[in-house]
C-alpha cells in the first residue's frame, strides 16, 4: 500500500510522473543501495511503463561486466568514487537504452570507510540518452546503514526527476 506520507512513495510517484508526461523510460545501476531505487518505483503500481530495468552491480567484477566500467578507473579512483559512478551510468545507457538512467556506488557501512573515503560517502550519476550526465557526491554523516541507504535512494530518485523535468512533454493524442 502506498503511503501519502512517505518521502520515498512521493518521489517515485513524482518520477514517474514526469516520466509518463514526456514518454520516458529509465533504467538503474545500482551498487550500495542493492536495487532499492527500482524498488521504490516498482512499489508505485503501473510503473512497468516507465522503469525498464535494473542492475545491482556490486562487486568491482559486476561493474567492468554488465556496464563497462573500466578496470583501470576502479584501480585509480575506486568503486567509490564520481569517475566510477560517471562511467556506470554511460554503461547503463548503452545496456539498457533507455531515455534516463541513474547509477550510485558509496560506503552504507558500518565497516568499509576510510578517512578518504568515510562510511555514509555516496557518489551518483545520471544521465540521459543523448550524453547529458549530472554527479552528485553526498556524505550521509551520523546515518546508519539503513538511513545512508535510505537518504541515497531520494537522492537518485530526485535527480531521474530533475532530468525528467528537463525533457519536452510528448506531443498530446489527435
Amino acid at each position: 500500500m502506498i503511503d501519502p506520507t512517505d518521502a520515498l512513495d512521493l518521489q517515485a510517484i513524482r518520477v514517474l510522473d514526469l516520466c509518463r508526461a514526456r514518454s520516458l523510460t529509465i533504467s538503474t545501476a545500482e551498487s550500495c543501495t542493492g536495487g532499492l531505487v527500482a524498488g521504490a518505483l516498482t512499489d508505485i503500481a503501473g510503473s512497468s511503463d516507465v522503469l525498464d530495468r535494473g542492475f545491482v552491480t556490486y562487486s568491482n567484477q559486476a561493474k567492468v561486466e554488465v556496464l563497462g566500467v573500466s578496470p583501470s578507473t576502479l584501480s585509480i579512483h575506486g568503486a567509490v568514487s564520481e569517475e566510477t559512478a560517471r562511467e556506470m551510468v554511460r554503461g547503463l545507457l548503452r545496456a539498457a537504452r533507455t531515455s534516463l538512467g541513474v547509477s550510485i556506488t558509496g560506503i552504507a557501512g558500518p565497516g568499509g570507510g576510510s578517512a578518504a573515503k568515510p562510511v555514509g560517502l555516496v557518489h551518483f550519476a545520471a544521465g540521459t540518452a543523448d550524453g547529458k550526465i549530472i554527479a552528485r557526491r553526498e556524505v550521509f554523516a551520523d546515518q546508519d546503514r539503513a538511513g545512508v541507504r535510505r537518504l541515497s535512494v531520494l537522492t537518485a530518485l530526485a535527480m531521474l526527476a530533475e532530468l525528467a523535468a528537463q525533457e519536452p512533454l510528448a506531443p498530446s493524442g489527435p
